[in-house]
């Protein structure tokens, strides 16, 4: 059994750019809509495994810009060195919402809660 994460978000294309280059991914499959401006799915992989998907979010789905803790947040661990997580904080806190800045927590020496422009939590950390 294997489990995965999609994000559904307003400006699919834009925030798989912005993934892509947050974190190193690669495009591994691409579905655009009938419109061509916007993903039906498009899966992002690391290494040649599934790091994430990403859809653009149908009419009725909760896209209200997010500024506080939410129930469900994207944890992107074992980055490597700090250097990688601000890089990836830079790039998801640009136009979006910093719950803690990069720092250390009891259990992590540099980490970061935030909320990128479309509205995604993320825990980043080393």
């Amino acid at each position: 059994m294997k489990i995965s994460s999609q994000a559904y978000v307003r400006g699919s294309i834009e925030a798989v750019d912005r993934y892509c280059s947050a974190f190193g991914l690669e495009k591994s499959l691409e579905i655009k809509d009938e419109t061509q401006n916007a993903y039906a799915h498009c899966e992002l992989t690391l290494n040649g495994e599934l790091f994430m998907a990403v859809s653009e979010a149908p009419k009725d789905c909760d896209v209200h810009k997010k500024t506080t803790w939410q129930t469900m947040a994207f944890n992107v661990y074992d980055m490597g060195t700090e250097e990688a997580v601000r890089k990836a904080y830079n790039v998801l806190s640009n136009g979006g919402t910093v719950i803690d800045p990069i720092g250390s927590c009891d259990w992590n020496p540099c980490c970061s809660n935030l909320i990128d422009k479309f509205g995604v939590f993320w825990w980043i950390a080393i």
